[in-house]
């Protein structure tokens, strides 16, 4: 059996990041010249020059939170696609509503190799329970199970004992799916003494997997790996046995920046999950998914030598409103841009509702200069228009969970 599902995974990180660099540029002229969105955002960039990370992030941010409305404006899929719509295999509805094109081709979402590295193989066969219409998440691992040479049953949710009785017959090696849907099958088996121990693998995404729900999936003879990916990206990342992260894929360039904002954070701090991918249907540049993670240093146990996330770590829309108005994380950022010497900031609501203060809490490595307080000041009024305290402190007070934007209003 190989470990691998190509030499893609183990290749050395500096190979790896020069192939992706190398083609940023066509990718970037390709989305200008065929998805209207990007030849407007991206109009006056010279896609030559955007051949390094530092290039990269001066481009705007295009986030999952806006898509509904871009689609509004320009039906069907906003403008995103380089393919009509004549030219793709489907069109999906994810909740918002947010439409998704699936393209011609084998394993258009690259599901495959998440799949190879939770233990599928070919020949296998797997018991797909996630949905086939509206969403697309179940051709996702169709296609995915099909690059890999694997028979799929196409389960769905619900229906329990019709599940447990196919199941039973079908013998599957593999469940594909939703962790509490794996849980409800085998209590209802257990609770019914039907044995469904025939799934030993399972491949899970579409919600956390805390450690003691592995650890139950374990005692029941079933080895859990997880998979990160969004119907607009396919996928971005996964786990392997050595269950030390999550790898990224092969075939999109992830970066974490602030929340909200633009600016990439150092390794090592929570950022937003924003993507790259090289898909020429789809041509996705800084897509910011709102998901927040962390960088995991150093390479894989399991060999994989791609960038690790440290796994979801909680949503970066920050939003809230105060005295009637939105004050948004990308707003607390943009006065960051404006005062390098400030390390980080954090925008603190306290008070009640219908009595709202803000404070601005800085951190600086030096003494604040006479009159900073006051121009920063200034700057979150013209930024927010509202107004608000700042507050100084050392480096390193904030805490290190990616907010920029804190509700510590009482609600009671």
């Amino acid at each position: 059996m190989n470990d691998y599902f190509d030499t893609l995974e183990t290749r050395a990180p500096e190979v790896r990041e020069k192939a992706l660099l190398a083609a940023l540029p066509a990718h970037v002229s390709h989305a200008q010249t065929h998805a209207p969105y990007f030849t407007q955002v991206l109009g006056n960039v010279d896609a030559k020059g955007v051949g390094s990370r530092d290039a990269l992030a001066d481009l705007p941010v295009t986030r999952k939170s806006d898509l509904s409305a871009y689609q509004v404006r320009r039906p069907p899929l906003g403008g995103m696609n380089a393919t009509p719509l004549g030219g793709l295999a489907h069109v999906y509805q994810s909740p918002g509503p947010i439409y998704e094109p699936d393209g011609r081709g084998s394993d258009w979402w690259r599901f495959a190799r998440a799949m190879f590295a939770a233990g599928l193989r070919a020949g296998d066969l797997v018991y797909n329970t996630y949905s086939y219409h509206f969403t697309p998440a179940g051709m996702m691992i169709e296609t995915g199970a099909a690059r890999l040479g694997c028979c799929v049953f196409p389960a769905g949710v619900g229906q329990t004992e019709m599940q447990l009785a196919a199941i039973r017959h079908l013998q599957p090696v593999a469940y594909a799916g939703t962790p509490s849907f794996l849980k409800i099958l085998i209590e209802k088996s257990e609770a019914a003494g039907a044995d469904i121990g025939c799934i030993r693998r399972a491949t899970l995404s579409g919600e956390a997997l805390p450690p003691s729900l592995r650890d139950w999936f374990k005692t029941r003879g079933v080895t859990a790996r997880q998979l990160y990916g969004t119907a607009d990206l396919g996928l971005i990342a996964f786990e392997s046995d050595a269950q030390a992260g999550l790898i990224v894929d092969e075939n999109v360039l992830v970066e974490l920046v602030e929340p909200g904002g633009t600016r990439p954070v150092p390794d090592g701090e929570i950022g937003e999950v924003v993507v790259t991918n090289f898909n020429p249907d789809y041509p996705l540049i800084r897509f910011a998914t709102g998901d927040l993670s962390a960088v995991e240093a150093g390479i894989s146990p399991c060999g994989r030598t791609n960038m690790r996330l440290k796994g979801w770590l909680g949503r970066a829309d920050q939003t809230v409103k105060v005295r009637g108005m939105f004050v948004h994380p990308g707003q607390i950022g943009e006065i960051g841009k404006r005062y390098p010497e400030l390390v980080r900031l954090r925008l603190r609501v306290e008070g009640r509702i219908g009595d709202d203060r803000m404070r601005l809490i800085c951190e600086t490595n030096v003494a604040p200069p006479e009159g900073l307080a006051a121009r920063v000041q200034e700057t979150l009024r013209d930024v927010t228009r509202l107004r608000g305290e700042v507050d100084f402190v050392a480096a390193g007070t904030l805490p290190n969970d990616g907010k920029l934007v804190e509700d510590a209003r009482a609600y009671d």
